[in-house]
């Protein structure tokens, strides 16, 4: 059952599609999992423009590269978020506009609801991204936080993104939400308050990704134990915990890559994650999809590290048993 390894385009969109696909096919990829910027995938062009998406599909084929999904984070963190300068940065043009807050909302919620069209048109069944939050400052219990508060942030998950789910189901395409600090979701219990908010829908599930849970002390093989029918996508990327009497958790409002942080990202493989008991979990959970690589490592030129990151999750890899260890003494 050797699951596809993919890598997923976000932290290359600087290059253009086609210059990837070369250099992912060279390195071993059995797929890319395509951001929703840059020239990867562009989701106006692909609904007003009917060759786009078989373009597309031509563009990966010539480099024997599947696609099994999109992702669309950065307007996805406009849904709930309360707007500010910084989105700017991170929304296409036709979605920030002139940045008043309310519109930006409305103009995401639409975005996002086309994303899963399409999704639909390009013929993939899933759509990693974000949710964002009304709610994340509100994470720390100081001033302390009426309980009002934290309902009012799940009460405009279900509203916004109800409407959002409505198009996925329709489209019959999955949201899969990566779990994340600054997301509605950010650990296991804010996971599950998310899905029963939604009312369980079948739409709505998660795209694993260990590193942000492990540098919160959450056990991510535990996630997928909890939620083993909501994993509709992976990431496979790493992080370490540096505590050492001087470094925090919270990392000090100090950059990625910053030596001094209480965490940071690593390369698969050399980080703190268990990825053995990750793919433990997922076999027991029956997931059969990709595993895609978000590479990001700021330490490490990221060619050297996508390539070796590759044959890394291709070795930690393995199928289920079909039988006991011991059945030959069975009677």
């Amino acid at each position: 059952m050797a699951r596809p390894v993919t890598l997923f385009t976000g932290q290359w969109a600087d290059l253009p599609l086609e210059e990837l696909c070369k250099k992912a096919s060279e390195w071993g990829f059995d797929g890319l999992e395509l951001a929703c910027w840059g020239d990867h995938f562009e989701v106006d062009k692909a609904l007003s423009d009917d060759t786009y998406c078989a373009r597309k599909r031509e563009l990966l084929e010539k480099y024997d590269l599947q696609l099994f999904a999109i992702s669309n984070h950065l307007v996805g963190q406009a849904v709930l978020d309360t707007i500010d300068a910084r989105h700017k940065a991170i929304l296409p043009e036709y979605v920030w506009r002139d940045g008043k807050p309310e519109g930006v909302n409305q103009r995401a919620i639409e975005e996002m609801k086309n994303t899963a069209r399409a999704a639909k048109k390009l013929g993939v069944g899933v759509v990693n991204g974000f949710t964002g939050s009304s709610i994340w400052h509100l994470v720390y219990d100081f001033p302390p936080v009426p309980r009002s508060m934290i309902d009012a942030g799940y009460a405009l998950l279900a509203e916004r993104w109800n409407s959002i789910l409505d198009v996925f189901q329709e489209c019959g395409v999955k949201f899969a939400l990566e779990v994340h600090p600054t997301e509605i979701a950010f650990d296991i219990y804010s996971a599950q308050r998310s899905v029963d908010a939604l009312d369980g829908r079948e739409e709505f599930g998660f795209n694993f990704d260990p590193s942000h849970l492990l540098w919160q002390g959450v056990d991510p093989a535990e996630f997928i134990r909890f939620f083993p029918n909501r994993i509709y996508h992976v990431h496979m990327k790493d992080a370490i915990v540096t505590l050492n009497g001087r470094t925090g958790i919270l990392s000090s409002h100090l950059s990625f890559g910053d030596q001094r942080r209480g965490w940071d990202f690593r390369s698969v493989g050399r980080g703190g994650v268990r990825f053995e008991e990750v793919i433990r979990a997922l076999n027991h959970a029956r997931y059969t999809g990709p595993l895609s690589i978000e590479w990001e490592d700021s330490g490490m030129d990221r060619e050297a590290g996508a390539r070796e990151a590759c044959q890394f999750v291709k070795n930690v890899d393995f199928e289920p048993s079909q039988r006991a260890f011991d059945a030959a003494f069975a009677e």
